[in-house]
């Protein structure tokens, strides 16, 4: 049942009327990375491009949340079909979630069973630290799911990160999803700087704190509600970086096993619908790194 769910697709993965676009497109899960990694370029990859973003799509192509508003933004700057590859300054300017989204999309257009998954990869940073980061997790009939991380999928991204594994099969040491992520540092004793959006030093998203929010927008992508990652919702108290009060570090010791390992969707799933802290609701606060916080109410067709 859970492998038919996420061969369908969701309000946020679906193509809608521009579903034909789809048609030309390949069916192997390593082609259709390739195709996401070809349509969009990351907002830090400026550099390695040689290419310098306009401001406007640096700070608005990647409060998109929908998949068929993505690939109207792609289309109005260059008509071609999507299996071919966009000159840069055509790309879609975006982070980890859109490439991990678009390439679900494809996945699951063709009928295979694919979602997102949110949490923190160790190959970002030769120092240790675990870098917040989202990838695909596609059904292989033969092996079960798999990890993908189509942001890697251009070979000259993964020499650059001196990547030495198939981006097509991530070993689930180097990205642990966000509840492997909170057991790492409450069952193993991981130190909880290393794991955030940056290093204590840069800023304040890391830590316990951070890793809890992202258990949140996990389990909300094993139910097919794939936000923005700075959709936030539930329980968030308290400042970024500063400690977690014992009940809620309690709470997440006893929700990180539902979304770690073998995923269990039917315990995901209940977990979800009835715990209103993880729930995501109608309307959400947008901590847009850019344009500053927002209410926005999310296009909503019919929770799984």
């Amino acid at each position: 049942m859970s492998l038919d769910l996420y061969a369908s697709h969701s309000p946020f993965s679906t193509p809608g009327e521009l579903a034909d676009l789809y048609a030309d497109l390949p069916r192997d899960a390593a082609e259709l990375a390739r195709v996401s990694r070809d349509l969009l370029i990351h907002r830090l990859e400026g550099p390695l491009f040689g290419h310098t973003h306009p401001t406007d799509r640096l700070h608005n192509d990647a409060e998109t949340r929908y998949v068929d508003d993505i690939l109207r933004i792609l289309v109005a700057r260059d008509a071609a079909p999507l299996g071919r590859r966009r000159e840069v300054g055509d790309r879609f300017v975006g982070v980890c979630r859109d490439f991990a989204l678009l390439h679900c999309s494809f996945l699951r257009h063709t009928g295979t069973p694919a979602r997102i998954r949110s949490g923190f990869a160790d190959y970002f940073a030769p120092t240790g630290f675990h870098h917040d980061h989202v990838v695909t997790e596609y059904w292989d009939d033969k092996r079960g799911w798999l990890l993908a991380d189509p942001q890697l999928a251009d070979p000259a991204v993964t020499a650059d990160w001196q990547v030495d594994f198939d981006p097509m099969d991530v070993p689930r040491d180097r990205f642990l999803v966000a509840g492997e992520a909170w057991r790492a540092i409450r069952e193993k004793r991981a130190d909880q700087h290393a794991f955030g959006l940056h290093p204590p030093e840069e800023g304040p998203f890391w830590g316990e704190r951070f890793v809890a929010g992202n258990i949140r927008l996990d389990l909300a992508m094993l139910n097919k509600v794939e936000t923005l990652l700075w959709d936030v919702w539930g329980e968030d108290e308290g400042e970024p970086g500063t400690p977690l009060p014992e009940p809620s570090r309690s709470f997440y010791d006893r929700v990180a096993p539902v979304v770690s390992g073998e995923v269990s969707f039917d315990a995901a799933r209940k977990l979800f619908a009835e715990d209103d802290t993880l729930r995501t609701p109608t309307t959400v606060t947008c901590y847009a790194p850019f344009n500053g916080p927002s209410q926005v109410t999310l296009r909503w067709a019919q929770r799984p």
